[in-house]
């Protein structure tokens, strides 16, 4: 008789923790549900309202860049966007990524105002996006310019060899296996690959060319690869006034001759609210959320092909 009691207890103890549960679960659920609808009628608010939008462009540039493209284009679709301040804080990355961020930048500011205001450094791709924008704007100390490409191709066969590894490779013709990590650069597929290299450059500088509205052979003489200072930036044409992200602001105000107050909408690409990740810890153990973390939340940037970077 007493273990059939000890067992009743025991299971109107699970009993009353699942029903702690689950209307912890549902509490949980319903202040999402209003936090989504509220946030949802705020946004809508603000949209109908005329506003600048700011874009944060920071750290590499990865080959997909897709999230920061519908970013802009949804801006430039969005009637009550007036213009775009775009910060610009990145030593470059992939010629992949700074071609389609250049390209949106362009298709935003033939129809609406677009300022950049340039952080510690804006070099190679990451002063390719900035060359559509109406007005430029950086500190004395910052790094610009950089107009070049890079490829690199790794050669180990030296290594291999000193440890006795030989690797055949069949190839459909000469230059399919150029570059190779196994095999040294052939001359022909350094002819193939700087043909390539050269390409790209000629694509950045008329880049630099249409957006700066400067002579080819004046940015090809800029454009050997070396950074500039804000000051030297100034001076050679490749950006417009030292200042800060208030000044670039400032200046789009008047330009566009908008309201001083008018209200500045940072674009963000949602994510999902890290409550999520933080409860099933709780319930699973820090293990669990530390898996949920890297699975849901990490960024990973992807350089492939050829590269638009200040390498210092």
């Amino acid at each position: 008789m007493q273990l059939e009691s000890d067992l009743l207890l025991e299971r109107q103890k699970i009993r009353r923790k699942l029903v702690l549960w689950r209307c912890i679960a549902c509490t949980i659920f319903i202040v999402s549900i209003v936090t989504i609808i509220a946030g949802s009628s705020l946004y809508k608010m603000g949209r109908n309202t005329d506003h600048l939008v700011k874009l944060k462009i920071e750290g590499i540039i990865g080959s997909d860049v897709s999230k920061q493209v519908k970013l802009i284009d949804d801006a430039l679709a969005d009637k009550s966007v007036k213009g775009m301040i775009l910060c610009v804080n990145s030593p470059g990355g992939a010629v992949t990524g700074g071609e389609q961020l250049h390209d949106a930048v362009t298709r935003f500011a033939k129809k609406k105002p677009v300022v950049v205001s340039m952080g510690g450094v804006a070099a190679s791709a990451g002063y390719m996006i900035s060359v559509p924008a109406n007005r430029i704007f950086a500190l004395n100390s910052t790094l610009t310019g950089s107009i070049g490409v890079i490829m690199q191709a790794p050669d180990i066969s030296g290594l291999l060899g000193k440890v006795g590894i030989n690797v055949d490779q069949l190839v459909s013709g000469p230059l399919k296996g150029q570059p190779s990590m196994i095999k040294p650069l052939s001359p022909q597929g350094r002819e193939m690959l700087q043909g390539l290299i050269e390409n790209f450059y000629d694509q950045f500088v008329g880049m630099v060319v249409e957006g700066r509205h400067m002579d080819a052979a004046k940015v090809r003489e800029l454009g050997d690869g070396r950074p500039y200072s804000g000051q030297q930036a100034v001076k050679n044409g490749l950006i417009d006034q030292i200042g800060t992200e208030k000044d670039a602001k400032n200046w789009l105000i008047q330009y566009s001759k908008l309201p001083s107050d008018i209200n500045v909408t940072e674009l963000k690409n949602k994510k999902p609210s890290k409550w999520f990740s933080k409860f099933v810890g709780e319930m699973l153990g820090d293990s669990m959320n530390g898996f949920i973390h890297q699975i849901v939340y990490k960024d990973h940037e992807n350089l492939d092909g050829a590269i638009a970077i200040w390498n210092p």
